[in-house]
């Protein structure tokens, strides 16, 4: 079994790459690129929360399913990871403004990703971790404590950034607006950057491939889309584009 974990884990990563550069090509339908040509929708706080929904659920049934239910360590990786999932599932969508679509087709990919990230982090934490590795012990390492505040550190980026988006518009506007507030002085996808940040953070405090692999989809998913909205803010916004010269997602880098 722990064979086929890391060929999964090589596989998830191969098709990370594929996803990254197709993206380059295809936007993703959903939010300010939403697209009827992706077929029927729902509203989006709907498909947020069927999307975002199973791998909370999947990661807590594979810990009850494990013989790690009693490991400390494991339960704060898990109570970590569920933190960021509880609020993207139940908080997030209901502070959303306006009446915008998802596809289905989105939220199913969605979906199929989740689960296939819950068997990659659950299953290494509570499968296929070494015996012994994950003990109290762990949780006084460098590694977990810089990746914990790493990964803090990205879901507040992550929660600030999303906050001054939705306070851009007043009710009934829909007009865009250029956010200056926060992370958005440096790149123009902030909340991006903070979730990228986040699992960054969560491989390191987990110091495993997994989390890597998640670290990786992350930006593979959401580069492409980053470097999208770069370009729409060029044309929409040139002057304010011009003074803050903002990069894409990673500050002074990309």
């Amino acid at each position: 079994m722990e064979d086929i974990y890391n060929w999964f884990l090589i596989g998830m990563t191969a098709v990370a790459v594929v996803v990254f550069v197709a993206l380059y090509f295809v936007d993703a339908g959903y939010g300010m690129f939403y697209n009827k040509k992706w077929g029927p929708s729902v509203p989006n706080k709907v498909g947020w929360v069927l999307m975002e929904a199973p791998v909370f659920f999947a990661m807590l049934i594979l810990w009850l399913l494990s013989d790690r239910t009693c490991c400390i360590t494991c339960i704060v990786f898990l109570l970590l990871f569920e933190t960021h999932y509880f609020q993207r599932t139940f908080v997030f969508p209901f502070l959303m403004r306006g009446k915008s679509r998802m596809p289905l087709s989105i939220v199913l990919m969605g979906v199929v990703f989740n689960l296939l990230n819950a068997c990659m982090q659950g299953g290494w934490i509570f499968f296929f971790s070494p015996e012994g590795m994950y003990t109290p012990q762990w949780l006084g390492t460098p590694q977990f404590i810089i990746g914990t505040v790493i990964f803090l550190a990205g879901m507040g980026i992550n929660m600030h950034s999303d906050r001054v988006i939705r306070n851009l518009r007043q009710p009934g506007d829909t007009r865009h607006y250029f956010p200056t507030k926060g992370m958005y002085r440096y790149v123009t996808s902030a909340n991006y950057f903070g979730e990228f940040v986040e699992w960054c953070g969560f491989a390191v405090l987990t110091w495993s491939w997994a989390g890597v692999v998640f670290a990786v989809w992350t930006f593979a998913n959401l580069g492409p889309r980053a470097a999208r909205i770069h370009k729409r803010y060029l044309q929409e916004f040139p002057d304010e584009m011009a003074k803050y010269r903002p990069k894409r997602i990673i500050p002074f880098i990309y």
